[in-house]
């Protein structure tokens, strides 16, 4: 017995309020009376159906689960242990009948979110020539036998994806105005605006009304590579 089938039962069989309903299963009022009003349930496969000894559990296993999904990954219980806990209870069928059950009620609470505004996403588009990426990472490499630690800034064209990789031994304003230049003199160009993380080389502290406070070595080092 699926979740649709669960909300079917408990609605229509059971008579509980659309209100209870939406504090088991964790979705909206509106939300349930889309899937009741559109009579909207599992496809029926050609098999004769068949009584399953889950089915006296399956409200106390849909329980845990909206339950579990309020928990961190970390904390939750896995197929398994709630199978154990079922046992305890009286349960004597076996652990893949859980384990369907568990798939089936994800599956279907995933495609019931993605009926809602929770499930939308706006893509990220960039014009050309309209922004870039800068952010730094760490790598290692051999130089003359010794292993050293680098220091590497990545430079990427929002639209076309094309990048630029330098390695430096620090991450000090001079290294990262270096890298713009030479980003910028691969490219061919100056897009119109960077996008950063919060990086310390960039900004020393939070500004005033002006903007960010930038190292005022930075300024003149910017200006003498004409970025």
């Amino acid at each position: 017995m699926g979740f649709l089938s669960v909300i079917r039962r408990w609605a229509l069989r059971d008579n509980v309020p659309i209100r209870e309903i939406a504090r088991r299963t964790g979705l909206s009022r509106n939300t349930i009376k889309k899937y009741l009003r559109e009579g909207i349930v599992e496809p029926q496969f050609q098999t004769p159906a068949r009584p399953s000894k889950l089915d006296p559990y399956a409200e106390k296993l849909s329980g845990w689960l909206v339950t579990e999904q309020r928990k961190s990954r970390k904390d939750r219980r896995t197929a398994k242990q709630m199978h154990a806990d079922l046992v305890q209870l009286g349960y004597d069928g076996s652990y893949e009948r859980v384990a369907a059950f568990v798939r089936t009620w994800k599956g279907d609470r995933q495609r019931a979110q993605l009926a809602t505004d929770r499930g939308t996403f706006v893509p990220l588009v960039f014009q050309p020539g309209e922004a870039f990426q800068f952010d730094w990472s760490e790598d290692w490499a051999h130089v003359g036998g010794e292993r050293i630690k680098l220091q590497v800034a990545h430079i990427k064209l929002s639209h076309s994806r094309a990048f630029l990789v330098r390695a430096y031994l620090l991450q000090t304003y001079e290294m990262l105005f270096d890298a713009h230049w030479h980003a910028f003199r691969v490219f061919q160009g100056v897009p119109g605006r960077g996008i950063y993380d919060n990086m310390r080389t960039a900004v020393d502290r939070a500004g005033t009304s002006f903007g960010p406070a930038g190292r005022p070595q930075g300024s003149q080092y910017i200006c003498g590579v004409r970025l």
